[in-house]
């Protein structure tokens, strides 16, 4: 699920601190905007723009946090908008409900720990590549 490639070049201290801040800054919007799943990927969104000219090791730890954002953004605005079709009374609570509950709350909690480890990780300097998101992250992200 996670791989640990070398990286071309030996980053920098500040290119360290903020790959790790890509990933942390994910957390802070989590926690500030909890039932707005937008929060998270505006969070991610400003902070890859801010640095998509820094480093290569810093571009491409955005690229990945930013991607796995946006997947999660797709993921709860499902689980937000199926909820709130449930309570205003137009659709029942059903177990393909509760089985995509379920299946997001994993999905949301994977993520989350992938983020830390991730976070200490870059922050060390070791390149973290998720299965999913890390090629798609290369190929996104010039060099």
């Amino acid at each position: 699920m996670i791989q640990h490639p070398t990286f071309p070049y030996e980053p920098s201290k500040s290119e360290l601190e903020k790959a790790s801040s890509s990933y942390i800054m994910s957390l802070i919007a989590l926690v500030v905007g909890m039932p707005m799943p937008i929060a998270n990927l505006l969070a991610t969104v400003i902070f890859y723009i801010c640095n998509r000219k820094g480093g290569y090791f810093t571009r491409w730890h955005c690229t990945q946090a930013m991607l796995s954002q946006i997947t999660i953004f797709i993921v709860n605005s499902a689980v937000v908008g199926w909820t709130l079709y449930i309570f205003f009374g137009a659709g029942e609570l059903s177990n393909y409900y509760i089985a995509y509950l379920i299946t997001a709350l994993l999905i949301n909690l994977l993520e989350f720990i992938l983020t830390i480890y991730s976070a200490v990780k870059s922050r060390r300097g070791v390149h973290v590549e998720w299965w999913f998101w890390g090629p798609m992250a290369h190929a996104l992200c010039r060099k």
